[in-house]
């Protein structure tokens, strides 16, 4: 088949990884051909080229300021995507007729381009839903309902059902996703529904020895004798920075635990500032590191660390995951009650959950997974766990059984 990946992520060769690259080297892998739009920003000042890595074909298409900026320029660059990548399909990939169109939130935008290929190619379109927006942004109160920024989430969610109105299938997270758009979606067809989860191609687990971990700790300025509870990632809205911080002032009062924020975002700032004012000798703030660096300290930790803001009413489901999982980490999950990562981590056996308002939950789950012998045991359903359900042969299988389905689908508008 000839696919064509449209996505905001910005990369340049399937041999780099995450989320997409690696579903991506299954297509290849099997025997497809693809083509990717990849956009890059215009901050990064690099002209539209077209790349040919590997018989991929990688469209790097210049477009607005996107990632970390001010919410004005996110949306206005939003808003063109839909309009630029369109155009770029027609100059860069006139005489390609696609047999599948896959591509995921965010951004929502992209109905010119799903109509015309699906018009003119008779193209199959398989969203991979990651995120549901505008309500996440309703949620946090980044937009309202009402008020002066109605007639924004109005054309926004029109946005949105029209997606769901031209995606042949829909891939949600989770059970709980599911769920979520059958409640708050009722017009999309249940039959466009089906689980496709986040999946990566795991590595083999290198398993590193007592002195290299001390060696990595001595580096970053972190105790040797202490549970390492680490947190990697973005830090923003979405992740609940001020129950971040009351975390951090309550494990103060801890022995034995100490938390590791490495990570950057809207909210490091604010993250940063209370770290030089308030000086916690249980906790450390690093801005950013290499993905090989970050990697080496999440080895060199005991429990992976997810945050997740109380206020959603959307079940998110963070890809964060899979990287404790790789490594064969315990998890402990502080989130919202409308997601069901937490349930999926109890009922894997792999770690604890907490609701994100309450600090003193957290503390207590904090307590039981300074236990050596329970760690042991999470780490290993944890590594055993993602090679059974978070797999990329897992997702890939699933979309092309999809596109197999096809001639038994008609599609309706919702």
């Amino acid at each position: 088949m000839n696919i064509l990946f449209l996505t905001i992520i910005d990369f340049e060769s399937l041999e780099e990884k995450n989320l997409y690259t690696d579903l991506l080297r299954e297509f290849k892998k099997n025997g497809h051909a693809l083509y990717i739009i990849s956009p890059v920003e215009r901050k990064k000042k690099i002209h539209t080229q077209l790349l040919d890595v590997d018989g991929v074909k990688i469209l790097k298409l210049k477009i607005g300021n996107f990632q970390k900026t001010n919410f004005i320029e996110k949306g206005i660059t939003t808003c063109l995507l839909e309009s630029q990548f369109l155009k770029g399909i027609k100059k860069y990939f006139p005489n390609v007729r696609f047999d599948l169109i896959l591509y995921s939130t965010p951004p929502i935008t992209f109905i010119k381009t799903l109509r015309f290929l699906r018009n003119r190619d008779g193209a199959y379109t398989y969203l991979m839903l990651k995120d549901i927006f505008p309500q996440n942004a309703v949620d946090l109160g980044v937009l309202k309902t009402q008020g002066i920024t109605k007639w924004l989430y109005r054309y926004f969610r029109k946005k949105e059902k029209n997606l769901y109105a031209y995606s042949n299938k829909i891939g949600c997270m989770s059970q709980a996703n599911i769920n979520y758009m059958h409640n708050f979606n009722p017009f999309v067809n249940r039959n466009k529904l089906e689980i496709c989860p986040n999946s990566i191609e795991p590595e083999t687990m290198k398993v590193i020895g007592y002195q290299e971990i001390c060696e990595i700790r001595k580096h970053y300025g972190i105790p040797i004798d202490k549970v390492v509870f680490i947190y990697g990632g973005n830090l923003g809205e979405p992740q609940g920075i001020p129950f971040l911080m009351q975390c951090i002032e309550a494990n103060e009062k801890e022995m034995d635990s100490f938390l590791l924020i490495v990570g950057d975002g809207t909210g490091y700032l604010k993250l940063n500032k209370y770290f030089q004012e308030r000086l916690p000798y249980n906790a450390k703030l690093i801005k950013f590191l290499p993905s090989d660096q970050y990697k080496e300290l999440v080895k060199a930790s005991d429990v992976g660390l997810i945050f997740l803001d109380y206020r959603f009413t959307i079940p998110n489901f963070p890809s964060r995951l899979l990287s404790y999982l790789e490594c064969g980490m315990p998890v402990l999950a502080s989130t919202d009650k409308n997601t069901d990562i937490g349930k999926v981590i109890e009922d894997g056996g792999f770690g604890k959950w907490c609701s994100s308002d309450s600090v003193e939950d957290f503390i207590r789950c904090e307590r039981e997974l300074l236990n050596k012998e329970l760690r042991d045991q999470y780490g290993f359903f944890a590594r055993k766990y993602l090679e059974e359900n978070y797999s990329v042969e897992i997702s890939y299988q699933t979309i092309i059984n999809a596109v197999g389905r096809k001639s038994c689908l008609k599609t309706k508008r919702y």
